[in-house]
């Protein structure tokens, strides 16, 4: 069995589980920041922790079945795996990161985005390090003129993985808050100096999500 056909295997019978905690979880969805609206004026760039993605691809199809959306994943064998995940719910995937093949991916999610694809990305992903926003998030919304729009998602208990992401599994029947938060716009810089700095201004209005607390095994 070759690596891809292994990837789309394990991909299936992971969906099927996951679907099935889905079903037991107490979800509650806020919509702060107008992500059920349409016609969209522009172009909606989400952002998450890597920690917190298990339920993103969900979240677009039961909540987005008619839009199109797809999300970034590494090049890596790990990021097939995570490509071939998403695709089971529906979600595009756009392969690349700043190590790998990171330039096509942000033409390819500049393409995806123009034709109208709502574009998710973990800005801290595919290595890290935690809750840092790596550079190609706001890149896309520089080239795309598209606005990040938070996505918040908080497990009231979860099992913590020992990843270097600390990845978070919702226990069964437990209460899980979702927020699509105020979306921000990307300010146009000139130099490596203000990039950084608007990098950075981005990073600490993400992790606004960080300063609450659960209950972790």
């Amino acid at each position: 069995m070759t690596h891809e056909k292994k990837a789309r295997l394990i991909a299936a019978v992971g969906s099927r589980i996951v679907r099935l905690l889905i079903l037991t979880l107490r979800l509650r969805v806020e919509d702060r920041g107008g992500a059920f609206q349409l016609p969209m004026v522009r172009p909606l760039l989400w952002a998450f922790w890597h920690n917190r993605l298990l339920i993103v691809p969900y979240l677009f199809e039961h909540y987005f079945p008619r839009r199109p959306g797809a999300a970034l994943t590494s090049a890596s064998k790990d990021g097939e795996l995570l490509a071939a995940f998403i695709e089971c719910f529906g979600v595009g995937a756009v392969r690349g990161s700043s190590s790998r093949g990171g330039a096509r991916a942000l033409v390819e999610m500049k393409r995806r985005v123009e034709a109208g694809s709502m574009m998710a990305i973990t800005p801290d992903g595919p290595r890290g390090p935690r809750y840092h926003l790596n550079p190609g998030l706001v890149k896309l919304a520089q080239i795309t003129g598209g606005i990040i729009m938070p996505v918040r998602i908080e497990y009231s208990r979860y099992w913590e993985l020992k990843s270097w992401d600390a990845f978070r599994i919702p226990r069964p029947f437990s209460k899980v808050t979702v927020v699509f938060d105020t979306p921000q716009t990307v300010r146009e810089t000139a130099d490596e100096e203000s990039f950084e700095g608007e990098r950075a201004r981005l990073e600490q209005w993400l992790l606004a999500d960080q300063t609450t607390t659960h209950d972790a095994d």
